[in-house]
């Protein structure tokens, strides 16, 4: 059996025959239609996925608050705490730091423990750093709470995406997949909101609340079911598969299909870190690490963290609630972002975006990286990408604050060089994906720099010719 897998989407593709005349006499019974017919005849059972992206998504929720914690805090916690600028730029750059930690061990904890299990840890060390946070004074006890919360966060930002793509069919996959970037958005909103109407102690407790309905929820949702055929528990993998699909579905072809590419998964060489720095991937560890440095150094990250010093700096009167109108705009924009990514094509928008500095960045970059490495290489690569990605946070939120008090106006004009930059980078770099398979992208990017090596070869040769 050859088996067509869509890496983008995540799953084995299947496609079911919708062109078939209306024949009642040899209709199959409703409970003996694959997955696939179900779904096209009545759109199959879907309540068991939205319940369960819904609670996933309270992770990512969680993660937008602890990003937006720092904001509306700032001047509090230096007056009450009697910190430096240093120190609370030390404070608010630990979420990047543990974060760091956090996504290179996601990996390994959510195979390790599963997709729910790496959920709970992470809801661990959030509660464990909100807590700290809340009722401790020493400014040293206070980073170690904010360094718990970055590690519950990275562990939060590879999970949530991970389990939403593996139990979601593929007719949905496109649209849930995108409501972990926009839970990030509205976390950082409610942040921004309720960091206006209360002190700070009391609004590090309040993040504790996500994370209580995130357990209690994960009681309530199966495991994913790849994992269990991944580790091997054959009988959880067909009741959450049973569970996912709807109790009258015959799930048996998926599961098999599904077994098949575990399998073969399994005997797809180990990745190596070198491995990245062949000139077979170079062109794919180019444009998924330039994609992430150039989200970060565009500055969208030091305005998320500190966006009340920024309006209050600019001479806003009400900084605070400049800064959620700030947040309240990025809910509509990645809406937008996602809807038009299938519509416009991952490359102008990427431009579009860049010039712009807007979330659509976060969100067709994380869509350029899911396709343009092989599923052997995903592992290695998401690590490094993830590394970059977060390392670029630390060093825009920590240095920051710093930029300000050297200048305002000229640390913005950076930021915006760096935006133009991307606008070029994109322009020369990237290919458009819109419309191609998957094998297609891969050798598009994997012939990119021979191509151009090419090129720049035989104009040299034509040019000493004449």
């Amino acid at each position: 059996m050859t088996i067509k897998i869509d890496l983008e989407q995540g799953e084995l593709s299947e496609q079911a025959d919708i062109s078939q005349p209306f024949l009642p006499a040899e209709e199959k019974p409703e409970s003996k239609k694959s997955f696939s017919e179900r779904r096209t005849s009545n759109g199959g059972s879907t309540a068991t996925v939205f319940l369960s992206t819904f609670i996933v998504v309270l992770g990512s929720l969680e993660f937008g608050y602890c990003v937006g914690f720092s904001s509306p805090v700032q001047s509090a916690m230096i007056k009450d705490l009697d910190l430096t600028t240093s120190q609370f730029s030390t404070f608010g750059s630990l979420l990047t730091i543990g974060a760091m930690i956090g996504a290179i061990l996601s990996g390994r904890t959510a195979d390790f423990l599963g997709r729910k299990g790496a959920l709970r840890v992470s809801s661990a060390c959030y509660v464990i750093g909100w807590l700290m946070i809340a009722l401790l004074k020493d400014a040293w006890l206070l980073d170690i709470g904010r360094l718990l919360t970055g590690y519950g966060a990275g562990l939060t930002s590879y999970t949530v995406p991970v389990y939403i793509a593996e139990i979601t069919p593929k007719n949905l996959r496109g649209g849930l997949t995108t409501t972990n970037q926009l839970s990030i958005t509205i976390g950082i909103l409610i942040a921004y909101l309720l960091g206006m109407l209360v002190e700070w102690r009391l609004l590090a407790i309040i993040g504790i609340i996500p994370c209580i309905l995130l357990v209690s929820g994960l009681f309530f949702i199966p495991e994913s079911p790849r994992w269990l055929a991944k580790v091997g528990h054959d009988k959880e993998f067909e009741e959450a598969l049973q569970a996912l699909r709807g109790k009258d579905c015959d799930v048996s072809d998926e599961a098999a299909e599904i077994r098949e590419f575990v399998e073969e998964l399994g005997n797809l060489p180990r990745a190596k870190i070198l491995d990245l720095f062949r000139m077979k991937y170079m062109h794919s560890v180019v444009v998924g690490v330039g994609l992430m440095l150039f989200q970060q150094f565009g500055g969208i990250n030091a305005v998320m963290f500190y966006a009340s010093e920024i309006f209050k700096d600019a001479g806003f009167s009400s900084s605070n609630i400049a800064s959620v109108a700030v947040a309240a705009l990025q809910v509509p924009m990645t809406a937008i972002g996602a809807l038009l990514m299938d519509k416009s094509g991952r490359r102008p928008l990427l431009m579009v975006s860049a010039g712009g500095m807007s979330l659509g960045c976060s969100l067709v970059g994380l869509s350029f990286y899911i396709q343009i490495f092989p599923i052997n290489m995903k592992g290695i690569a998401g690590s490094l990408v993830t590394l970059v990605c977060w390392f670029g946070s630390w060093v825009i939120t920590v240095t920051f604050n710093f930029l300000l008090a050297w200048s305002t106006a000229g640390s913005f004009f950076i930021f915006a060089g760096v935006s133009a930059s991307a606008v070029l980078f994109v322009a020369y770099l990237l290919p458009e994906t819109k419309g191609l398979t998957l094998e297609e992208i891969q050798s598009s990017f994997e012939s990119f720099f021979t191509r151009r090596t090419l090129n720049a070869n035989t104009n040299d040769f034509l040019q000493e010719e004449r």
